[in-house]
């Protein structure tokens, strides 16, 4: 088995008188599956990415919400300015801006840390899945003997018991 084992590959140790054999137990069609299943959970794959925390895909996905506050902020605001001169410099609307940004900001938050969760979870379950796969079997076969080592092997005994009858003699 050649996996590599901090960046070189291990040796594969096969011995004398065995030779490996593989068998694929997987379709071309289904080894492709896997190879693309295994890239979906890179350090570069979206999953990868948002257990990791990836600060620019937050902001990617979260640019959408942040319009939808501006928008909501300027409702607030447009609110406030209609209930009269200086309205917008009230306590009021002092308090209603920043809870809106305190909420905002707690539900974004809270809303990263759900998803980088399920990330984590998500990729942890989708690695043991494809680690239980077996695409291939392996194993050691004995290698066949040539006729003189099946010749030798077969007299092996006989000329053993031939000779400790020899010397039982003396």
């Amino acid at each position: 088995m050649s996996s590599p084992q901090y960046g070189k590959p291990m040796k594969e140790k096969v011995p004398s008188g065995y030779k490996k054999f593989s068998i694929q137990n997987m379709t071309p069609e289904q080894m492709e599956l896997l190879e693309n299943s295994i890239g979906q959970l890179g350090p570069d794959s979206f999953l990868s990415r948002l257990a990791g925390g990836d600060q620019s895909m937050f902001e990617e996905m979260e640019a959408p919400a942040l319009r939808q506050f501006s928008e909501l902020q300027g409702n607030i605001a447009s609110r406030f300015s209609g209930a009269g001169t200086g309205s917008r410099r009230s306590s009021g609307f002092q308090n209603t801006m920043s809870s809106a940004a305190s909420n905002f900001a707690q539900d974004l938050q809270s809303k990263r840390t759900d998803m980088r969760s399920q990330a984590l979870r998500d990729l942890m379950g989708f690695s043991n899945q494809l680690l239980q796969q077996r695409p291939f079997d392996q194993g050691l076969v004995e290698k066949p003997q040539s006729g003189l080592q099946q010749f030798l092997s077969g007299i092996a005994p006989a000329v053993g018991q031939g000779v400790g009858s020899f010397l039982g003699g003396y």
